[in-house]
Parts: C-alpha cells; sequence; structure tokens
C-alpha cells in the first residue's frame, strides 16, 4: 500500500469525524499496488447509517482530506445503510486494502 502512516490516520480521523467511527474504509485502485507509481486516492466508505445527506458529507470529507493530505486527486465513494451495493463497491472490497 502507497500511502504512510500519517496518511493512512489523517483519513481514518477525518472519516471517523465526518461519517462515524463505525466506518469501514477501503483503498482501492493504483495506490493499493506497492509496484506502480503516482495515482490517485481511491476511497470505499461504507456505514451501516442511513446519512441524512451523502453528497454534503462527501463534500465535507473531501475538504477535510485535502486539508489534511494537501491538494491532491481524492476520488471518494460512500455507501450509507440507503445505498444499493453496485459492482464498483464489490470490487474495491474484493480488491482493495482496509484501512
Amino acid at each position: 500500500m502507497r500511502l504512510t502512516h500519517s496518511q493512512q490516520e489523517a483519513i481514518r480521523s477525518s472519516v471517523n469525524s465526518v461519517i462515524g467511527a463505525e466506518s469501514r474504509i477501503w483503498l482501492f485502485g493504483s495506490r493499493v499496488d506497492d509496484h506502480k507509481q503516482g495515482g490517485d486516492i481511491d476511497l470505499l466508505i461504507e456505514t451501516d447509517r442511513v446519512l441524512p445527506n451523502r453528497v454534503a458529507s462527501l463534500c465535507q470529507l473531501e475538504g477535510k482530506l485535502i486539508m489534511r493530505l494537501g491538494d491532491r486527486k481524492i476520488d471518494i465513494l460512500i455507501k450509507d445503510a440507503q445505498t444499493p451495493e453496485a459492482p464498483v463497491h464489490r470490487t474495491a472490497k474484493t480488491q482493495g486494502v482496509p484501512l
């Protein structure tokens, strides 16, 4: 996994403060492969709660992550209790790495 310990902690603490401490986080995409270089940070955030406004939560989380990690490309998928599971969610969980 090509994230430093401090980057992982920044992601976990940001997700916990915006989405909730019970959230499950997966890193997927090119950052999982230690042999690649560059690439954006692809995250799947899953919660059993219903988020009142997923778009607002997504914007708040992305802003927090940019403040903590710097201005970089971050792709975030949020799956709450009302979001039907899509193939991209299954792929992120099977090919990704839990944080």
